[in-house]
């Protein structure tokens, strides 16, 4: 898993080839003699400059893309079938976020491995993403391939992100918003539908029945009572 922020993700105080090493022996049988090789290996395949010396380095040493690097280097170290990426990119400058993002991409196509982007970035799961699942309150609300969610939203919750999000076509006038909070999920009483407070579309029963999966083309699914 690649957390969302390297800096406070990664031990201060130790060495990051060590933190490299100590998730080597955690998980595999690799023999001692090897680790320190391993884990230069590892960083040398997430494109750390000059890895032999920044196996020594502190993190508080590396740029926050560098640090970024090394997570990703942590989360490879043991060969996964599937990466969890949470937020990647935060924090990062446009460039850079468009460096990690390209790496991740490539590693995930070199190794034939699975890759969950978690994101609130709409521009950047478009890009990335073969498929999206909108979430809400803690609940999937749609489901469906990138380019289908994009062309055709059918949740209303999905439709009023897309329509607040800016683009290069989209006059700032016409932004819309999505009023009211995000409910408390510690309350016991909450709605069936946590979006029903906001929602335009709104029935009587959403507070009180699950909103029932409906299919709509293959691979996209809304779970609403009124979609739209």
């Amino acid at each position: 898993m690649i957390f969302q922020n390297p800096r406070t993700a990664l031990n201060p105080i130790r060495r990051i080839g060590r933190q490299i090493e100590d998730v080597l022996r955690a998980h595999t049988a690799t023999p001692r003699a090897e680790l320190r090789r391993k884990a230069i290996e590892a960083l040398a395949q997430v494109r750390i400059p000059d890895p032999e010396r920044r196996y020594s380095a502190y993190p508080f040493e590396l740029s926050g893309g560098q640090c970024q690097r090394v997570m990703i280097a942590l989360a490879l170290a043991c060969q996964p079938s599937l990466l969890i990426a949470d937020e990647p990119t935060t924090g990062l400058d446009v460039t850079t976020q468009a460096a990690i993002m390209e790496l991740v991409s490539e590693l995930a196509r070199g190794r034939n491995m699975a890759t969950i982007l978690i994101t609130h970035d709409l521009a950047l799961a478009s890009e990335y993403c073969d498929r999206i699942v909108v979430m809400h309150a803690g609940h999937v609300v749609e489901s469906a391939p990138t380019a289908r969610l994009f062309a055709q939203p059918c949740h209303p919750y999905t439709a009023r992100l897309i329509a607040s999000t800016p683009g290069p076509r989209v006059d700032i006038d016409d932004l819309s918003s999505i009023p009211g909070n995000l409910p408390d999920l510690r309350r016991d009483d909450l709605p069936a539908c946590r979006f029903h407070a906001r929602c335009d579309r709104a029935l009587d029963k959403c507070t009180s029945e699950p909103p029932p999966e409906v299919s709509f083309a293959p691979g996209h699914r809304v779970n609403c009572f009124n979609p739209l």
